[in-house]
């Protein structure tokens, strides 16, 4: 293991070492490791930039709340009862007390437990005891946060000052996400994995398939490897074939889909953007409707305006979240750091809100190829952790065919931290 002194980076180390990141390689490990680079995330990225926070139907009704901590603070998003959804900070303008519990609940008003002040939906202080008649409730308002609902998936901002670029992913992702309607969605099932490594650990494990064939025997029966890039000169025969197979299928498939006005051109907005998001139309392998054990649709009644198959699987990367939406339901994901080797995945399966468990859909049939796969990313992302953490370490090269949105993820990541003052 790394000794105590490279375990506990400080700030100026951080610089050092953003700065000595080699192109096309990994980070250097205590930009992984040390408390310091936790914190300097938490700062920079977390609490800097459009984190994506959950979707619209986890607030369903005025006074559905649900509270998510995001690094170092907290926010509480609330439907409030002319159904608009806000998001605050979970502090208590009082005495700074967190004001609702991590997860869901239903309130009539925001109460604090700690002296009771207690605000409407809209984030107005309505009761404050013992303040005095002279005091002036208006004051004390629930700090806002800047929140987006794009397509029914909800980004959030700690900063008062939040990327103006995110118009870019409202105006090329939202389109493509509305004949989905997830706004009209439910929450058919939810889980949470932590994972014993570093949040961009976890986020270069899903920003890849170049591990899938070897680990993930359920997602592979529904993806084609072929979609995340390989080294033409190391192909056999056979995967030659299948790959040229492959790319005749998506020149006839990319007419169809735009005939339907389902646009399969790729959106790349990452390096050089403040707002890191990709997005890619992909064909799903086997029976081509969805990604769950025999590829057929999970459930009887589609998303929105969508048809029961052949619309593939859109795949939708952002700084800290990865999304497949199908004709039949979407998996929406979400990473939290908790520490430098902890990482908080939240999954939730979406399906159309008419849709009826046990008659509609089955939630094994629907769940089991993420829960498998969310297992076994877990552990490959725990294997990661522990190596950067070794004192064999040292940062390793990218394939520059199945790892460039990683080398782009890395590099984000260093302009981006750069850019709030940590390599000066």
């Amino acid at each position: 293991m790394l000794d105590e002194k490279n375990l506990h980076a400080d700030d100026a180390s951080i610089g050092s070492l953003l700065c000595k990141r080699q192109a096309g390689h990994t980070l250097p490990a205590q930009l992984y490791i040390s408390q310091a680079a936790y914190l300097a995330d938490c700062d920079a990225i977390f609490a800097k930039h459009w984190i994506a926070v959950g979707v619209d139907c986890d607030v369903e009704e005025p006074g559905d709340v649900i509270a998510i901590e995001i690094g170092t603070s907290s926010i509480v998003i609330v439907r409030d009862d002319d159904m608009n959804i806000r998001a605050f900070h979970n502090v208590c303008l009082h005495r700074g007390s967190r004001l609702v519990p991590p997860g869901r609940s239903v309130v009539g008003k925001l109460v604090c437990p700690y002296h009771q002040w207690t605000y409407d939906l809209d984030g107005a202080l309505a009761l404050a005891p013992q303040m005095g008649v002279d005091f002036d409730r208006s004051l004390h308002h629930l700090k806002p946060v800047a929140l987006r609902s794009i397509g029914g998936i909800l980004y959030a901002c700690l900063s008062d000052e939040p990327p103006d670029d995110i118009t870019h992913l409202i105006n090329k992702v939202g389109p493509r996400l509305a004949p989905y309607d997830l706004t009209n969605a439910k929450v058919a099932f939810e889980t949470e994995i932590i994972e014993d490594g570093n949040w961009k650990l976890t986020m270069e494990n899903n920003r890849e398939c170049y591990h899938c064939a070897s680990n993930h025997p359920e997602l592979s029966l529904s993806f084609h490897s072929a979609d995340f890039g390989f080294d033409p000169e190391g192909l056999t025969p056979t995967e030659k074939d299948e790959a040229d197979a492959l790319a005749k299928a998506y020149e006839e498939q990319g007419k169809i889909w735009e005939t339907q006005g389902l646009d399969p051109t790729a959106i790349e907005h990452t390096v050089g953007y403040p707002t890191n998001f990709r997005m890619q139309r992909l064909i799903i392998a086997g029976l081509g409707e969805s990604q769950t054990m025999d590829t057929r649709a999970a459930s009887a009644i589609p998303l929105g305006n969508m048809t029961m198959s052949g619309s593939g699987d859109l795949h939708l990367w952002g700084i800290n979240s990865w999304n497949h939406i199908m004709a039949d339901h979407a998996v929406i994901f979400t990473a939290f750091p908790m520490g430098p080797g902890k990482t908080l995945v939240r999954t939730k399966w979406l399906v159309n809100k008419d849709a009826v468990e046990g008659e509609d859909y089955d939630l094994d049939h629907l769940t089991a190829v993420w829960k498998a796969t969310n297992a076994e990313d877990a552990n490959l992302v725990a294997l990661a952790h522990q190596g950067v953490s070794s004192a064999g370490y040292r940062p390793g090269p990218y394939s520059p065919f199945t790892e460039r949105a990683l080398d782009e993820f890395a590099t984000w990541y260093v302009e981006r931290m750069t850019a709030h003052g940590y390599a000066t």
